[in-house]
């Protein structure tokens, strides 16, 4: 046996890929990396699992020809193998007759995900050039992950949505300056496996550790104690989901009244306190919103409430709001709520404290403020000005021609005939899985590239089987990494499959616009072409070698980003008329007259406590007593390498694990190991029960990623046989303003399966004919 070792680098990090004859044999991590993920071992097993696409296929219906309304369901049809020759035929008609009879707009391009590491072939990328050069496509708008923060903060900080990351504290500045921490939605290391675009190595976990040893204190408000590592020995205040922006509010309450806030921050560096101030002790409605009243809302203690206020102005603090608690009703007022009490706490602008959102959320937010330029493919402009909120695909395809606010716009929903998916998992990603079933019966011509029979393939018309991360040439360039990292080919493509770039070639070809799609570049050319460029770009100081050093020898650094970074709170601190934020005040808008000029009834000028549509104090609780938290898992990247081996190794008799308190398990009969039934009135899923008082009572954890795997493949409100949170959780805009999902507001009951266990068939390709 002769093995090759290959560097190979994923969003979870950068492995050597170990092949013999073109046989993955095993994935081991690089020595160099202190807290290697292990999902990437985990990679073996899928390679050549029996879900991977081999070939080209089309949905036996479509195919056929059958009127829409007489086809079999999408979802729950066979597929016919077709040769590529077929293939981009069938493709490159479809999107030529759906341009001259629907217009450009009628084609859907937005296929958000993270596809797979690498600058080249970055899946979104490659599609959107592809579909630009054609003549244009509806694009989306914002993320799944930070919808709501993405379109508050421009409003009260300034600047590009996701400019916060350059301008709060990183790890060594909190180690060195900061007391205390106050996470808000915990602080999960889990999450920090992983960064976008590929990663060199793990820093998170030791950046941590050194902010411990250096004696700063962390408090966990979150209704899961293990969103803290444990080696940080945090104080965990167990907080009734979606209910931090009410715990906030009895913090600066607390603050005002005692006349503890930072009064000269607040008026020279702030505009509008005063008639934030007038809501916060009741003026305005006749509620102060004072400790007690939070917490009644919140389940956390008036005491614990005031002792957090008290530390906060006494101490060097750090207030952190992690991404979950925005993907909720009102998502918005928690993101926007904790800069203000940062502003109050009189800490905002000193180094290493002040505010800061999305810390552990993935290995790059607090590690580094940025990386050096890196070249990239040429993004071409679309001609189309259309585009969706990301979280509304199921609403435009129910209700084309419908008006939705859309921060301070209205926008028209258009009718979308072809989508075109490339890099993503609708599926995982979107909330309420039985209403996106019906809607993805709407338009004419689904086409996905895919390696794997997941659930968007099966519910395609057309499954173009793509080369993985370990099939293809590319380099790596992770969000705020400073390295490069060579990622040769380790093994052929599997089956037929081919790169995204060769599919989109071969179609531009057809099209008539290939020369301008590829450059007359070949796919190393391009990787070679694009370092070259950076190399460049960089010039001297970088010092990064040639391509072919760079390609024997794996990694080369990349100079330190020094800035200036805009909008610095400590240069607004020290000098607000000379360093004004990118505001319509030029400060912190703690009122904000834009968002109160769009007269929404679900975002007010100043953040607010508005009631969730779903949780714990609304009347449904009644019905399902049990606040369901689909948070990131542990075991994979969203819904990627669920067919991987450490994934399947968490699973519990094939299904997903959903936590439940003890408490709450004993009143059903519930034990761990045992099947349970999650449900409510959206719909239902199988899970296996684990037990454990790390989440409190009232609350239920069932991790987003498992591939979902419905009884009756196509018919809306079957059974989920694997546990996919998303068949429970609701899709309706956390508000007008920003159209962001609100998948943690959910309310589900738990019961004990007692019926014969349906065999898990989420890794099983459909009926395939030839």
């Amino acid at each position: 046996m002769v093995e090759r070792r290959m560097s190979v680098a994923t969003h979870w990090g950068s492995f050597i890929a170990v092949v013999d004859a073109g046989r993955l044999v095993r994935i081991e991590p690089r020595g160099d990396d202190p807290a290697p993920s292990p999902i990437g071992p985990g990679m073996v097993t899928a390679a050549d699992d029996s879900a991977r696409v081999l070939r080209p296929a089309v949905r036996k219906g479509w195919l056929n020809g059958l009127p829409r309304a007489h086809d079999t369901a999408r979802g729950a049809d066979a597929f016919v193998e077709v040769s590529w020759d077929d293939a981009i035929t069938l493709v490159g008609d479809e999107l030529r007759r759906v341009r001259s009879q629907h217009g450009d707009s009628a084609v859907f391009g937005g296929s958000y995900g993270w596809a797979s590491a690498g600058g080249f072939h970055q899946a979104q990328g490659q599609l959107h050039r592809f579909l630009a050069l054609g003549g244009g496509y509806t694009d989306s708008r914002n993320t799944y992950s930070t919808a709501a923060l993405e379109v508050i903060l421009p409003h009260v900080i300034g600047g590009h949505p996701w400019s916060y990351q350059s301008r709060m504290p990183m790890w060594d500045e909190i180690a060195e300056n900061c007391e205390l921490v106050v996470a808000f939605g915990g602080l999960a290391l889990k999450n920090s496996q992983i960064n976008p675009g590929g990663l060199a190595r793990h820093q998170t976990q030791n950046l941590q550790r050194q902010c411990h040893e250096a004696g700063v204190r962390f408090v966990n408000v979150s209704p899961i104690r293990s969103d803290v590592a444990g080696f940080l020995d945090a104080e965990w205040l167990p907080v009734i989901p979606n209910t931090d922006t009410a715990a906030m509010l009895g913090i600066a309450h607390t603050m005002l009244v005692n006349g503890w806030h930072d009064e000269d921050f607040l008026r020279r560096c702030c505009i509008g306190f005063d008639r934030f101030a007038s809501y916060l002790v009741g003026e305005l409605d006749g509620i102060p919103k004072d400790a007690a009243w939070a917490a009644e809302i919140t389940g956390i203690s008036r005491e614990a409430i005031t002792d957090l206020a008290r530390r906060l102005i006494t101490r060097r603090s750090l207030i952190m709001v992690n991404y979950a608690v925005q993907r909720a009703d009102h998502g918005e007022q928690p993101i926007w709520m904790s800069v203000v009490l940062a502003a109050m706490a009189g800490s905002m602008g000193r180094p290493g404290c002040g505010w800061g959102a999305g810390y552990a959320t993935m290995d790059a937010t607090g590690v580094a403020r940025g990386r050096a330029f890196v070249a990239t493919v040429p993004a071409v402009a679309n001609p189309v000005p259309d585009f969706i909120p990301v979280a509304r695909i199921a609403d435009t395809l129910l209700h084309p021609g419908k008006t939705i606010d859309y921060d301070g716009r209205r926008l028209t929903l258009p009718e979308l005939r072809l989508i075109y998916w490339c890099g993503g998992n609708p599926f995982h990603h979107h909330q309420d899985l039985h209403r996106l079933t019906r809607a993805w019966q709407t338009p004419d011509t689904v086409v996905v590239h895919e390696a794997w029979w997941n659930t968007t393939a099966k519910f395609a018309d057309v499954v173009l089987p793509v080369a993985t991360t370990l099939e293809r040439d590319d380099v790596a360039a992770g969000f705020s990494d400073p390295h490069l990292v060579a990622m040769p080919k380790a093994r052929e493509p599997a089956g037929e499959s081919r790169t995204d770039h060769q599919i989109f070639a071969a179609l531009a070809s057809r099209l008539g616009y290939e020369q301008e799609f590829t450059e007359s570049r070949s796919e190393i050319e391009w990787v070679r072409h694009l370092y070259e460029q950076t190399r460049a770009k960089l010039g001297d100081d970088a010092a990064l070698p040639g391509f072919d050093d760079f390609w024997r020898n794996s990694t080369a650094e990349l100079p330190a980003l020094n800035g200036p970074f805009p909008g610095s709170f400590e240069d607004l601190r020290s000098d607000p008329q000379r360093f004004p934020l990118p505001t319509p005040s030029g400060r912190i808008e703690i009122f904000s007259e834009e968002i109160d000029s769009f007269g929404y009834e679900d975002c007010a000028g100043h953040p607010t406590w508005f009631e969730p549509v779903e949780w714990l104090g609304a009347d449904l609780s009644d019905r399902f007593p049990l606040h369901l938290i689909s948070n990131q898992p542990a075991s994979r990247l969203h819904s990627q390498y669920d067919n991987g081996g450490h994934s399947l190794k968490s699973k519990i008799s094939g299904r997903e694990p959903v936590t439940i308190n003890p408490l709450d398990a004993e009143s059903r009969g519930i034990e761990s190991g045992m099947i349970v039934r999650v449900y409510n009135d959206r719909g239902s899923c199988l899970a296996g029960a684990v037990l454990s008082d790390d989440v409190m009572p009232g609350v239920v954890q069932l991790s987003t990623g498992a591939w979902w795997d419905p009884v009756q493949p196509g018919l809306s409100g079957t059974l989920d046989r694997h546990g996919n949170p998303n068949v429970l959780t609701g899709d309706r805009p956390c508000s007008r303003l920003s159209q962001g999902p609100s998948a943690h507001s959910a309310l589900v009951d738990v019961e004990l399966y007692d019926g014969p266990l349906p065999d898990v068939l989420a890794f099983a390709p459909p009926h395939l004919e030839h």
